[in-house]
């Protein structure tokens, strides 16, 4: 098995961020591997990943950074694989500062962003770019947001039961 999504952080700091990217792959069971790479630390190895991503089967990649947020941006330069963007909150800015920098590429060099920590989404969103030519992925999809309308009907449903004097 060939992983279709690459999950990239600066650090292993990002992980507990991270990891809820991984963790929604798992679920749908579709292929990744996660790697650290820093484009300050490591500029020939992220370049080297972003230019082999494609040839190597690589789909999607989740980039996850944060303060300067160079990595996502570092990433697509480098590749046609569409790149998305997970800020990561700082100690400083409190995720401004990476969320911007993702944002905020050159023309024809694009990085889809997400919320900030936002991981999770940036794994729906990969999920949903491979489901395009992907039938069984679609299915998928659809369940899962289909199951996103049930939360919320039994959230509802759970609060209609709750008793207050003055709750109408």
């Amino acid at each position: 098995m060939s992983p279709l999504v690459s999950i990239i952080m600066g650090s292993t700091s990002d992980l507990p961020v991270m990891e809820k990217a991984c963790q929604f792959l798992e679920e749908m069971e579709i292929p990744f591997e996660v790697n650290a790479l820093s484009a300050h630390r490591t500029p020939a190895e992220v370049s080297d990943f972003a230019r082999n991503a494609a040839s190597r089967g690589i789909k999607c990649i989740i980039a996850g950074a944060g303060m300067a947020a160079a990595l996502p941006g570092v990433i697509a330069a480098e590749t046609v694989v569409p790149v998305i963007g997970v800020p990561i909150k700082g100690s400083v800015l409190e995720g401004l500062d990476a969320t911007f920098a993702i944002m905020q590429m050159p023309p024809g060099i694009p990085v889809a962003t997400v919320a900030i920590n936002g991981a999770q989404n940036a794994a729906i969103l990969a999920m949903q770019i491979l489901a395009q030519s992907d039938e069984t992925l679609m299915q998928k999809l659809v369940a899962y947001k289909a199951g996103l309308k049930k939360k919320i009907v039994k959230a509802n449903e759970d609060l209609a039961k709750l008793e207050y004097k003055f709750k109408c």
